[in-house]
């Protein structure tokens, strides 16, 4: 991570360890006693004096607190320090000399050292199941290379795993669909076949876009000339009509569903190191973006062995199909949940559909409203491809609205989002219910007379923003394909929120290392860590406050968690988080490099940067985000958003 341009606070200083109950992560240590108060006076707690005798658990002192009650239309409470309770709930908030008066003898003290103190970051859309299954697999990290190359990366992972001979699968994560050299060189699986193995290969593309496959894979897929397209995929063919190895989109399972699932113990302990990674980016609450059972297994899993730190919100996927059923689609998320309903840590309510693709060249599977350009310039006839129809997503959205299901969909193009909210008002006149809080996800392209119909329909605009930065996914790959006029309309954060949309805030991880605090610094400067100039800043961006409440409150609202999480206010859950510097007042650009020092959720310690766990985590997050990244037109072709599981 880049360094800041001034000093952030010291770590705040420790006394003894705080038990860390079922998460099983070490303590924070505290301070060995609170300071005088040195702030304003307290505006939201002066506690009575039967509160005043009831010892906390935790006092945090000395910080700079973001309560965030101004997204709640009340003005942010002046406040240097809170109190946790013994249940896991938030005592008071409010000056050091108020606070005070709830630390007991058994009371552990953290002094922030001016940090801020905040709700913890509610991530309204990730993967991090998929993360997990990432990270047991080699990965080719997006590389370019020669065919030579590849041969000797691939040969590389096939004589480390040379036991699995011949019939064990070589699957190898993040391939760049378009990163063969020399420029055009096509994948076909006779390059996968020359490796010295008999055992079936699949590269994943790391956009979850592109599968490709060796003719062992092909041939135990029954894949052959004569195999249609499935619904929302494509079997790429050559000239002679017979597979070559590339599958698209949801022709991918094709291949996928015959290769084992990892171990059940290596893959729950695999997700329990990225939930702890998780925490140690400050976050608190998970929206799982595509969820089926055998990502509940593993949750499951995780909750049994105490294993599992933050709420997950988990968002079933209704497949392509099954949204013309809406009866059967229904039966299905009620069985599901049934299943599970007793993990805990889970809260459903909420399903998953694919609305589109993927709007970068060459992909272009993203629906848009007007065709897309061709490299000089002029339109096409090819405007992407549209999965469900408003008719059909409407009748769904209809139905599980009426049984007080939330929907969630994926929507790039502007013909896609367009087709989300008229589902939304479709079922809103059949069922008048405005509570749920439908979500339309991602938004890189929303035609602006569709802008005010988010708060119109009560909406949520669930924004990935780390993705609006001047670079080459948005400028080489993009610009030259929609023209200047759509491409000034990118990611209209700025937009949506002067009409009122509510906002939220997801990190789509892993499509991109999980970088939650260069996402809130990029939400508003429109420029990131690695931007080469901002991306609209002056209309597009929002203010830091409203950066810090996307990612907090107004991501609480879209997982209807509000009244419990999202705010640092009496009585709420301790879900919170400490940094080490104060990001309400810092350089913009130095939020992107912020350390979590403490998480808390429900109360419990899941994130101790002094400890060795926690140090270990912090270091994974750190080497992340250090990995490689595209610097050529070329190494982006793939297409970058596609990776939350559409295939």
């Amino acid at each position: 991570m880049s360094q800041p341009s001034q000093p952030s606070v010291p770590p705040f200083s420790r006394r003894g360890l705080l038990a860390a109950g079922a998460a099983g992560a070490a303590g924070v240590a505290g301070a060995a006693g609170l300071v005088a108060a040195a702030g304003p006076a307290a505006a939201s707690a002066s506690a009575p004096a039967s509160a005043r005798r009831r010892s906390a658990a935790l006092v945090v002192h000395n910080a700079r607190v973001f309560t965030g009650t101004s997204g709640l239309g009340r003005p942010d409470a002046v406040a240097d320090a809170v109190a946790v309770g013994r249940d896991g709930r938030i005592l008071a908030v409010g000056t050091d000399a108020v606070v005070k008066r709830f630390a007991g003898r058994d009371t552990e003290v953290v002094d922030a050292r001016g940090g801020t103190l905040m709700s913890g970051v509610h991530d309204g859309h990730a993967h991090p199941m998929d993360a997990a299954n990432r990270s047991l697999r080699p990965s080719l990290a997006s590389a370019e290379q020669t065919v030579e190359e590849l041969r000797k990366t691939l040969t590389g992972f096939l004589e480390d795993s040379a036991e699995q001979e011949p019939d064990g699968w070589l699957v190898v994560e993040d391939w760049n669909p378009v990163g063969l050299l020399p420029r055009g060189t096509a994948p076909h699986h006779s390059l996968l076949d020359a490796l010295p193995t008999r055992r079936p290969i699949a590269l994943r593309g790391g956009d979850g876009h592109n599968l490709w496959a060796n003719q062992r894979a092909l041939d135990i897929a029954k894949i052959t000339a004569s195999t249609p397209d499935p619904v929302g995929g494509t079997i790429v063919k050559g000239a002679d009509g017979e597979p070559t190895g590339v599958l698209k989109d949801d022709a991918q399972p094709l291949v996928s569903r015959h290769i084992p699932e990892p171990d059940a113990t290596r893959l729950a302990d695999a997700a329990a190191k990225i939930f702890a990674e998780a925490a140690a980016s400050g976050i608190t609450t998970f929206m799982e973006a595509v969820v089926g059972r055998d990502e509940l297994k593993v949750y499951q899993r995780l909750a049994e062995s105490g294993r599992l730190p933050q709420r997950i919100v988990p968002a079933l996927r209704i497949e392509t199909e099954l949204t013309k059923d809406p009866a059967a689609a229904l039966a299905y998320a009620k069985e599901l949940r049934a299943d599970f309903k007793g993990v805990r840590g889970l809260r459903f309510g909420t399903v998953k559909v694919f609305l589109d693709g993927v709007i970068e060249y060459p992909a272009q599977t993203a629906a848009l409203l007007e065709p897309y350009l061709d490299e000089d310039g002029r339109p096409t006839d090819h405007r992407g491809d549209l999965y469900v129809s408003s008719a059909d997503y409407g009748r769904l959205s209809a139905a599980f609205n009426a049984e007080g299901w939330q929907m969630h969909a994926h929507a790039i193009g502007d013909r896609a989002v367009r087709t989300s909210l008229d589902g939304y008002a479709y079922a809103l006149r059949k069922t008048g219910r405005r509570d749920l809080r439908n979500t339309t996800a991602h938004l890189q392209l929303v035609d602006p007379a569709d802008l005010p119909r988010f708060a119109a329909l009560g909406v949520v605009a669930c924004m990935q923003l780390q993705w609006a930065t001047r670079n080459v996914w948005t400028m080489d790959a993009l610009r030259p394909y929609i023209g200047a006029a759509r491409h000034r309309r990118l990611y209209p954060a700025g937009s949506l929120h002067e009409r009122r949309a509510a906002l939220a805030g997801g990190s789509d991880w892993p499509v991109d290392p999980l970088q939650v605090w260069n996402q809130i610094r990029t939400a508003t400067d429109r420029e990131g860590m690695e931007g080469e100039g901002d991306l609209y800043r002056a209309q597009e961006g929002i203010s830091r406050t409203s950066a810090l409440l996307m990612h907090t409150l107004g991501t609480a609202r879209q997982l209807r968690s509000e009244h419990l999480t999202g705010t640092v206010e009496k009585g709420k859950a301790a879900d919170l988080v400490l940094l080490d510097r104060d990001v309400t007042r810092c350089p913009v650009a130095d939020i992107s490099s912020v350390d979590v020092r403490m998480t808390l959720v429900g109360g419990t310690v899941v994130h101790d940067a002094q400890s060795s766990a926690g140090r270990a985590a912090a270091a994974r997050v750190t080497r992340a985000a250090a990995g490689p990244r595209p610097t050529s037109y070329a190494s982006v072709h793939g297409g970058r958003h596609a990776s939350c599981g559409c295939g």
